[in-house]
């Protein structure tokens, strides 16, 4: 067939990486002087796992200063050379993604695109810059408290198991008066729901147990009451006994979620800084400010500061980045 027939023929010729973090993937197309137009009926397509190359969203990798979104030239100014122009499953924008991101800079790092020792990589993206900075797998090493240790010096990845990233999500809110009503397929009644922003906003529900975890049926979109104007992924989550090897304690929990304009993802970067968020304040001052997260696809570790009141900090996402394919669209 050729590019005139195709449906992707708007970007024929495009180079392409397939990558995930924690198994939420992603389609990541080189444009790095802003030559493409996205089209969010191609974007879909491209996304779709039958129809297309197959991804929970759609990554534009282009230099910020060249890209035409708003805000992006000051942030080329500030450093971040590079933009991650992220799309939804369905075609439709979304602020920001934390498994993204760290996917993002780990193609920065493979393709030449920052320096192989950089000690961090600031990220433009639609809430602004990210700052990533490589860290070591929990799995080889033992953990500091704040994970900022292992980021001392530049480490590059080895394996893909290796390639661990840590990024600065920059503020997180909250308010704890402003509950939703969740109702969702296969969980008997509704359930109050939490609102966190963390640059997309999610709606965290905490479950009693694990087998209310499982029985949830994420394929049809949850109901939420009322409907938040931008709409919200939702996360659904059972929190864990907490860790004692960790310095100052970790807390653990479990989680699924329900993204907007996606449905059910194997993981989610600024869901599980909300629910490790919302798992904080439910626990009280005196928990953990470094949570596990386990998702079906994988562990992240979320680090999170408090102000005094409880209802704002900062928070850092640390997981890993797997690249598996690459190609130029046909």
């Amino acid at each position: 067939m050729s590019s005139s027939q195709s449906p992707f023929a708007d970007i024929a010729g495009t180079d392409f990486i397939k990558g995930h973090g924690t198994q939420n993937d992603f389609v990541l197309l080189a444009d790095d002087d802003s030559s493409l137009e996205m089209h969010p009926e191609t974007i879909a397509l491209l996304a779709d796992r039958r129809s297309g190359l197959g991804s929970d969203g759609v990554i534009r990798i282009v230099r910020s200063a060249s890209s035409g979104i708003p805000g992006a030239l000051e942030q080329a100014e500030a450093g971040a050379e590079w933009f991650m122009d992220y799309y939804n499953h369905d075609g439709s924008l979304s602020e920001m993604c934390g498994n993204g991101v760290r996917v993002f800079a780990h193609v920065l790092v493979t393709t030449g695109r920052v320096p192989a020792d950089a000690r961090e990589i600031l990220v433009g993206t639609r809430d602004g810059i990210k700052t990533v900075r490589t860290v070591l797998n929990p799995a080889l090493g033992k953990q500091t408290g704040d994970e900022t240790a292992a980021a001392a010096g530049p480490r590059l990845p080895g394996s893909a198991s290796d390639a661990w990233y840590m990024i600065d999500m920059g503020e997180w809110s909250l308010d704890d008066s402003d509950h939703v009503l969740v109702t969702t397929s296969g969980i008997e009644v509704p359930r109050p729901g939490m609102r966190v922003e963390t640059g997309n906003p999610h709606t965290v529900v905490a479950l009693a147990e694990l087998a209310e975890l499982d029985s949830a049926e994420l394929r049809d979109a949850p109901i939420l009451d009322p409907v938040p104007p931008q709409g919200s992924n939702v996360e659904y989550i059972v929190m864990e006994p907490a860790r004692s090897d960790v310095a100052g304690g970790e807390g653990a929990l479990r989680m699924r979620v329900f993204e907007r304009g996606v449905g059910e993802t194997r993981s989610c970067g600024t869901g599980a800084c909300a629910a490790a968020i919302a798992a904080h304040h439910w626990a009280g001052p005196a928990s953990p400010l470094q949570w596990r997260v386990d998702v079906p696809g994988g562990q992240l570790r979320i680090g999170i500061t408090v102000n005094e009141d409880g209802t704002r900090g900062n928070v850092t996402l640390s997981g890993p980045a797997v690249l598996v394919a690459s190609g130029t669209i046909s």
